[in-house]
């Protein structure tokens, strides 16, 4: 890890200082930490929340979630970012690919196809298209992640081309994908996976957006096609806000023409109690019943109800301190307490969190 980051520093370093050079172009960097410490009442042996959970995870310690620096370049016709990462969030979440690539952010590049018109053509490891929340939890309403968004991508690997209207109220983009949050391909999967976004901004208020995504899931030569919908709504009034969503997906049983279907509907309402200070809570459910995406080996598979508080306070304009309160019901004993089964989760989480 250490030498990867001094490699990378180098590098940024010294394409920074050529860079800048080059006539309308810029050199950013950023940074962000997020510290955290979460206590789960279940009280887990081994510190570690219900395993659909990849954002804040670690129970009664203090820990880190996500600390990342970053270089972003920019010029009227190519632009690329790159950032390394640290954190609970990077162990847990990119656990499935190389340890060379488990650390890394983002990183893409992108050139600008016309003169005229916004279309860009990005490629690398991108941030997902699916879905209103991030691996950045400064810039979500909610402290912690909704279990749709912990359960579907929050990074891919492929090329996106992308086209942004005029009045900026329309954005469109289609993008081809090495998989579902997957840097390298399945073995033996030869099929690109597709996805495509469409997000309209009729107006500074309101933001509406449907995204999707095809592939084969299949590996070694099994067909397992998977369908995925996810559809929402955020609407920011004075010092209301809501945001409504649903994911739908569907994908097909192995080498058989049957499908198994999950989906999850949520819905957060927040309130800007004072120049500083915010509400927000959440509802969301989520069905899983053939465990396609989260297996619980129990008959009644993955079906649960969550409902959480949060309390912000706005410290400077680029920090913030966070407390959230968050319950799950399932409807069988898939969580424990002490080795015993039971079908409730309660956890209250803090964070405080700083973009430099």
């Amino acid at each position: 890890m250490k030498k990867l980051l001094l490699i990378c520093a180098s590098v940024l370093m010294f394409l920074s200082k050529g860079l800048a050079q080059t006539n309308n172009s810029t050199m950013t960097w950023s940074g962000y930490v997020d510290a955290y410490y979460a206590y789960d009442f279940n009280q887990p042996d081994d510190h570690l929340r219900p395993s659909f959970l990849y954002n804040h995870n670690r129970h009664n310690e203090f820990n880190i979630n996500l600390a990342y620096i970053k270089g972003a370049y920019s010029s009227n016709r190519t632009r690329a970012n790159l950032a390394i990462m640290a954190g609970t969030y990077a162990q847990y979440n990119m656990a499935t690919e190389s340890p060379l690539l488990q650390h890394i952010f983002e990183a893409n590049v992108g050139i600008k196809l016309s003169q005229k018109h916004e279309i860009w053509l990005d490629a690398g490891i991108l941030p997902s298209h699916i879905g209103f929340e991030s691996a950045v939890s400064k810039d979500c309403w909610t402290l912690t992640r909704s279990i749709l968004a912990e359960n579907s991508p929050y990074y891919e690997s492929g090329a996106k081309l992308s086209y942004t209207s005029p009045n900026q109220q329309w954005t469109a983009s289609v993008l081809a994908l090495n998989g579902w949050q997957r840097i390298k391909r399945l073995n033996g999967n030869q099929t690109v996976s597709l996805g495509t976004q469409i997000t309209h901004k009729p107006n500074e208020n309101l933001t509406l957006n449907w995204s999707t995504y095809y592939g084969n899931e299949g590996i070694n030569g099994i067909n397992q096609k998977r369908y995925f919908s996810n559809l929402y709504a955020i609407y920011q009034h004075e010092k209301w806000g809501f945001i409504a969503g649903f994911d739908y997906g569907s994908q097909q049983k192995a080498n058989t023409d049957g499908y198994n279907n999950w989906y999850s509907p949520v819905a957060i309402v927040r309130y800007q109690l004072a120049s500083k200070m915010r509400l927000a809570a959440r509802y969301e459910y989520y069905q899983d019943k053939n465990g396609v995406i989260i297996q619980t080996n129990t008959p009644e598979g993955f079906q649960v109800t969550g409902y959480s508080l949060n309390w912000d306070y706005q410290v400077t304009d680029n920090a913030v301190f966070r407390i959230e309160a968050k319950n799950y019901h399932a409807n069988s004993d898939i969580f424990t307490e002490k080795s015993q089964p039971k079908n409730d989760n309660l956890a209250i989480t803090s964070s405080i969190a700083v973009q430099f």
